[in-house]
Parts: structure tokens; C-alpha cells; sequence
């Protein structure tokens, strides 16, 4: 996939739920995974001809494994002329070694989640950009739908009370397929995740068991999808009706 056929699927979801505002200061949560890679280099293509001016700083938690090599982030960020700040956190000791967590995830979340907040608006940014794509939306409804006992998935933007942060989601129209198509067409390099929890968790169970539902009923992901944008859900507004996207959540990100 080329940079201009993600971009025009950024765009779209931009423009859909009105994401970007002039003078927004935009940061980009940088996972070094695919998904926020392409991110990057999608919201620095739509920066150079939007017609709302907004700046990018893009942002790393290195949660402190001592096994991550970000320097070929700084390099793309130094390439793509985008300020980037990495915030060295000793996360994985304190749920690994000192807490010992036995799930693990949701306090190295909401550590994560924290520090990134703490280091956006100390760089002065308004909005987060998050690199949720179509498959992250249906596999968080269908997540809820097996463990919570309700319909629910995350919204394309979210504002954040206590932080005073509003969080988009620019890549909720693009397919992982084509993010990883997009990645490996330009050699964009990927940095892995040092986590040890990584593939071995409740959302990495619900990808598999909706892969094995879409190869048994070809097209349900996409109707899943379409199911949650026409289905009312909170946060989720008809695309008719920009300007009322922003779903109100107290200091808390889904």
C-alpha cells in the first residue's frame, strides 16, 4: 500500500469526526510497532497539505527493559522533521519484579498511559493521536462483548477530564493488513515489543478467535465494524453530523 492511499484513508477519518483543529498540537504515541509507525508517517503526509494547520511532537514510553533499541525511531523522526521525546520509566520492574502482577497488562497500562499523558502536556500538546485501527475497534467491542457482558469499543475521539487531552484516533478506517502492506512496501523498520506478556493475552485470544470467525464467515469483520458505526454506540456519531464526535470520559482512555 502506498503513503497516498493511507493517507486518504486518514483523512477520511479525520475529516468524518472532525479530529484536527487549527493550531492543534498533536502528539503521537510511538509504540515503535507497525501500527504507530504508520501513524506517524501518515499524520506528517497530511500535515504538509491539511487545510488546518497543526504540529506534530511524537512521544515514546520506554518502559525499561534495558532491550530497546529506539534509535531508528529517532532517525525516522529526524527524517520526517518531527520533534520526539522519549520518557525512561522503570514500568517494568515495579509490575514484573516489585508487584509481581499476575495480569500484568492493566497496571502496565495505566502506568503507560500516565507517563505518556505527563510528558504530552509538558510538551505543550492538546490532542494524542492513538494508532487504533478497524481490527483494534471490533476486537475491543467483541472483548467486552465475552468478558464485560456489554456492547462497547472505544471512540474515534475522546476527551480526557482530568487530564484535560483530547485523544484521536485518525487510523480506525485502515484494515491491519494494510498497515503491515504499508510497512513492508516502504521498509519501514519495526521495533518489536521486549514485553514478555506480548501474544499472550485476552486481546491476543479475541484476534485469533476473530480471524478463525472471518475465515469461517468471510466479510464479518467488516460488517462488525459497520455495526458499531451505525449502531448508536456511545462516542460514535453519524458522519453526517461533524462537530459532536468528542465522547466525554472522566480522565480515563479506553
Amino acid at each position: 500500500m502506498r503513503l497516498q492511499q493511507v493517507l486518504s484513508y486518514v483523512r477520511r477519518a479525520v475529516d468524518d469526526y472532525q479530529m484536527i483543529q487549527e493550531g492543534d498540537k498533536i502528539a503521537v504515541g510511538i509504540s515503535g510497532g507497525k501500527d504507530s509507525l504508520a501513524m506517524l508517517y501518515a499524520l506528517r503526509g497530511l500535515q504538509r497539505f491539511y487545510p488546518r494547520k497543526f504540529t506534530l511532537h511524537a512521544v515514546t514510553v520506554d518502559l525499561g527493559f534495558n532491550n530497546l533499541d529506539l534509535s531508528r525511531i529517532e532517525e525516522i523522526c529526524r527524517t520526517l522533521e518531527v520533534p520526539y521525546t522519549i520518557v525512561r520509566t522503570q514500568i517494568a520492574d515495579i509490575v514484573f519484579n516489585q508487584r509481581k502482577e499476575s495480569n500484568p497488562c492493566a497496571l502496565c497500562a495505566k502506568m503507560r498511559k500516565g507517563a505518556l499523558n505527563d510528558a504530552i502536556k509538558a510538551a505543550g500538546c492538546n490532542k494524542v493521536a492513538y494508532a487504533h485501527h478497524q481490527d483494534d475497534v471490533v476486537e475491543t467491542m467483541l472483548m467486552s462483548l465475552i468478558f464485560e457482558g456489554r456492547f462497547h469499543t472505544f471512540a474515534p475521539v475522546t476527551w480526557l477530564d482530568r487530564m484535560e487531552l483530547t485523544v484521536i484516533r485518525p487510523m480506525l478506517y485502515m484494515k491491519e493488513a494494510d498497515i503491515i502492506g504499508f510497512i513492508h512496501k516502504n521498509d519501514i523498520p519495526v521495533v518489536k515489543s521486549p514485553c514478555p506478556a506480548d501474544g499472550h493475552t485476552k486481546r491476543e485470544y479475541t484476534k485469533q478467535l476473530l480471524r478463525q470467525l472471518n475465515l469461517e464467515n468471510p466479510g464479518v469483520k467488516e460488517r462488525m465494524f459497520t455495526a458499531i458505526r451505525t449502531g448508536n454506540l456511545k462516542g460514535w456519531p453519524a458522519v453526517d453530523h461533524p462537530g459532536k464526535g468528542a465522547h466525554k470520559e472522566e480522565g480515563k482512555d479506553g
